[in-house]
């Protein structure tokens, strides 16, 4: 799942390996399923985007957007993204193919659930979007610990848990459940803790420790649950996923745990992260 840090290293590995490449050809549409979504008429898109010269791209939330001159091309949360020289591992089923002048492709596929858009620049108004878009970056000076105090001590919030607090309304756009298990983890609060269980001091830690972990995350080249560009796993080894489920805790040597909760799994070690009550 595309989320903060997997935005922006895609983006980063989307701007290197695109720079001045134009669009010879594309295949939108080419396995539609009900889950992935896509904007307008497919039909249309390769009048949009053939001839097309790459401009740039950027990761906000779990969006990355590219721009080709006066279009773009967007895609969210469970899509994934590959570039490839090689034909030969082109996949067989997509949601979306470009072919580029030196004869590469981008590959873009809905594992999950998630959008892929075509559209003139501005004209893309979905809510979800255009709150990624205007929202504070994790990384700016705006997202200070001020305003997070102001998401977190918002009496409307109290009751939720911490999972719910941090990973639904978009309250911060791109924190998802992946991303949050650590962060939590490093925080020693347990995803179903309430929030109004929650001290300020713990409030305070848990802005802290949020930014380093997703700073960790993006300069490691996003998390080993996740692909790059190029297939290749991110180099931020997660501390609680899939992945050391079952395992002793680096800190306490106590097994760690996962429950389904949400809609989803969430991880955790019971020593570490407590549940108060």
């Amino acid at each position: 799942m595309i989320e903060i840090p997997e935005s922006l290293v895609l983006a980063g590995q989307l701007n290197q390996a695109l720079a001045n490449r134009t669009v010879t050809r594309i295949i939108p549409w080419q396995h539609p399923h009900k889950l992935a979504f896509i904007y307008k008429d497919p039909g249309t898109y390769a009048g949009l985007f053939r001839g097309k010269t790459f401009a740039g791209a950027s990761g906000f939330g779990s969006w990355v957007e590219m721009v080709f001159d006066d279009v773009i091309l967007a895609v969210s949360e469970g899509t994934s993204l590959f570039y490839t020289r090689d034909q030969g591992a082109l996949p067989k089923k997509h949601q979306m193919l470009l072919q580029f002048d030196d004869d590469s492709f981008l590959i873009a596929q809905v594992k999950m659930y998630g959008a892929v858009v075509g559209a003139p620049a501005g004209e893309y108004d979905n809510h979800y979007y255009q709150v990624a878009r205007e929202k504070p970056d994790i990384f700016s000076k705006a997202f200070t610990v001020g305003y997070f105090r102001s998401l977190i001590d918002d009496e409307s919030v109290q009751n939720l848990s911490l999972k719910a607090f941090l990973a639904t309304e978009q309250r911060i756009p791109g924190l998802g459940n992946g991303v949050l298990q650590d962060i939590l983890f490093n925080s020693r609060l347990h995803p179903r803790e309430k929030v109004k269980n929650t001290t300020s001091p713990q409030r305070d830690l848990l802005y802290q420790t949020l930014i380093s972990i997703l700073k960790e995350m993006r300069d490691r080249g996003g998390r080993d649950t996740e692909k790059d560009l190029f297939g290749k796993a991110g180099g931020y080894p997660t501390r609680m996923s899939k992945h050391t489920v079952n395992k002793p805790c680096a800190v306490c040597k106590s097994i760690i745990e996962k429950a389904s909760y949400m809609g989803g799994s969430i991880y955790f070690c019971p020593t570490c992260q407590p549940l108060s009550g």
